[in-house]
């Protein structure tokens, strides 16, 4: 037993030192673009310039997932958050992406092949940016490039980002000693330590005092070593659903709304490397006060028979928000918790106006899982002719990407439509220029590429790379699918609108992860429906459990003035599935503040199951 106790004090030890020289390397990196760590980011340029002090060299899809269109700033906690997302490259990596290009193994590029990937694929570069790495000496002759030297090179220098913002903050006692983001330092065995503080200001300024707690990582261990105090404070909630339950009250059904005007569109959740789920965001226009009705439902696009289709049992909600003066002043008007089968709807008035509609998924049935795939589809052939072909299988999926990213359902996609799908596929959009190189190449109609140019844009890529299907791969795997054409990791869907008055006007304006409006959005909404129940011997913290249809979602509020952990065990619950995917874990709350615990929903909707969540004060 003192063995056992020793070598878990090491392994304490050892996970406080390396937490330590983290947020040593997070603040020393922060340091070097800012004044102070209470300053916020508060821009694309500035986010990239402090990754690349931190070591890393982030892509513009990288910097994109963590600053979108809607985002004002970004503070310290948000910076250490990314860097544990986004690990810097190694040189193996490095290495095996030079390898798909030198598919002979020499060691070499030539620099025109150079010229041409970097100029053509990805994030394009300048002629000049390209001659300025082909002319440095240390890695490059006779027009040539030697990659393992450039990937030593590559490696060294983001080192020593690191190692000169760290010899900084060392010099400067000033930066040394001060508080950082919401932490202090102390000295704990030898070893500087940060310790949680309150955090000196809400990001986003609210007419409430409550703000949102982030929810980015709250679902793994606390990011920081915790100075919450021990209490036994809890509450227990129990809930017994019957496998009849999973049927909320039926919608009218739309027949009986054949006068009322309709309009469309669809969209798609996509399952991030990190577990994060990214959707199309709406605008809804109504231009004079009606009676509307407002459905969400997975899109039921072509079925082989026999086969089982993942995404059909994804769970699927709208939350209805009204635009006011700005952007950033959305109110919740409300959500689709009505249920007919698959699909969720609300029914209402709504005035005259512009509505964002923000689609939510739970995430209990769209989340990573180990693929079981062992061979690879064949995406691509040679004919008796020796031209390259498209197989019939991926013809098929191609087909059914082109279903999916068709929002308008028109049969053709627009300049707006394709540049979703290659901010998805690519990080990048498509310019006025290049749509008019694509329609000389291209079947367009009414300036609208059609599913046979997409098809041929697509052969056009394998061709470009003489038959290896690398690219074609980085496609279909962003958009979801596994190596065997199945979509696993994605879910796409159908919204339509019925007005009895007015003509609706539906428009997808972003492609981005949840925002704070969608993420307050659902705290209010549980905040307002569901049960409230306050902690035992701890009145600051409060649980409220709202249940609709399939699902069930707890919210935390702490209205004291200091950070909690919440310890949070579903152990007693019987065939449930959490989005946290785990039965027992912890979850930090800041003071003031009130965020999501967890979304439950069925294992087997055709069963009885029983919800019992037990929180409690660490």
């Amino acid at each position: 037993q003192k063995v056992t106790r020793s070598e878990s004090s090491q392994a304490k030890k050892s996970q406080h030192a390396e937490e330590a020289i983290f947020y040593v390397n997070c603040r020393a990196a922060y340091l070097t673009v800012l004044k102070s760590s209470l300053e916020n980011i508060k821009s694309r340029e500035q986010l990239s310039l402090v990754l690349q002090q931190a070591g890393r060299n982030p892509s513009q899809k990288t910097v994109n997932k963590y600053w979108t269109s809607q985002t004002t700033t970004l503070n310290f906690d948000d910076f250490c958050t990314i860097l544990k997302k986004e690990k810097p490259a190694t040189k193996t990596e490095l290495l095996e992406a030079f390898g798909k290009i030198d598919t002979n193994n020499t060691g070499y590029i030539l620099h025109d092949e150079l010229y041409k990937i970097l100029t053509t694929r990805g994030e394009k570069m300048t002629q000049d940016e390209v001659t300025a790495i082909t002319k440095l000496a240390g890695f490059n002759c006779s027009g040539k490039l030697d990659y393992n030297k450039f990937c030593d090179l590559y490696v060294t220098t983001s080192e020593q980002c690191c190692k000169t913002a760290r010899e900084k903050l060392e010099v400067d006692s000033r930066l040394k000693q001060q508080q950082f983001g919401n932490q202090v330092e102390t000295s704990s065995e030898g070893i500087t330590l940060p310790v949680s503080k309150p955090s000196p200001s809400p990001r986003i300024s609210r007419k409430t005092d409550l703000k949102l707690a982030p929810t980015k990582g709250d679902s793994r261990t606390p990011s920081r070593p915790s100075s919450a105090q021990s209490c036994k404070a809890s509450v227990s909630v129990t809930i017994s659903m019957g496998a009849s339950s999973n049927r909320n009250t039926k919608l009218i059904e739309p027949e009986t709304m054949k006068e009322w005007q309709c309009a469309q569109s669809k969209g798609c959740f996509y399952l991030e490397e990190d577990g994060e789920i990214i959707s199309h965001k709406y605008k809804l226009h109504l231009p004079q006060r009606s009676t509307v009705c407002i459905t969400i439902k997975p899109l039921n696009i072509r079925q082989v028979e026999g086969k089982s289709y993942h995404w059909l049992s994804v769970d699927t909600a709208l939350y209805i928000l009204k635009e006011n003066e700005t952007q950033e002043n959305l109110q919740l008007v409300s959500f689709t918790e009505q249920q007919t089968k698959e699909m969720f709807g609300w029914k209402g008035e709504l005035g005259s106006g512009i509505y964002w509609l923000l689609p939510f998924t739970t995430g209990c049935r769209l989340k990573k899982v180990k693929p079981q795939i062992t061979g690879e589809a064949t995406l691509v052939y040679r004919g008796e002719d020796g031209e390259l072909a498209l197989t019939k299988e991926f013809r098929a999926t191609l087909l059914d990407i082109f279903e999916t990213i068709d929002l308008d359902g028109n049969g053709l996609l627009s300049l707006e439509e394709y540049n979703f799908f290659e901010l998805r596929t690519s990080g990048e959009k498509c310019d006025e220029e290049a749509w008019a190189v694509c329609k000389e190449n291209f079947d367009m109609k009414k300036n609208e590429l059609t599913r046979q140019g997409f098809m041929d844009l697509n052969l056009m890529e394998a061709n470009d790379r003489e038959g290896d299907p690398s690219d074609l791969w980085v496609t279909l795997l962003s958009l979801g699918y596994n190596k065997a054409l199945e979509m696993t990791e994605a879910c796409p869907f159908v919204i339509d609108i019925y007005a009895e008055k007015c003509k609706p006007r539906i428009k997808a304006m972003y492609l981005e992860a949840g925002s704070w409006q969608l993420n307050r959005a659902i705290c209010k909404s549980v905040v307002n429906k569901g049960e409230a129940k306050v902690m035992d011997g701890c009145e600051n913290i409060i649980i409220y459990t709202y249940k609709a249809g399939r699902r069930i979602t707890s919210v935390i509020e702490n209205k004291s003035e200091n950070k909690v952990i919440i310890h949070v065990n579903n152990e007693q619950s019987k065939n449930c599935l959490s989005n946290r995917g785990l039965t027992v874990f912890a979850v930090e709350v800041a003071p003031k503040s009130m965020m999501v615990s967890q979304h439950v929903m069925p294992l087997n909707e055709q069963e009885e199951w029983l919800y019992n969540c037990v929180h409690s004060l660490v």
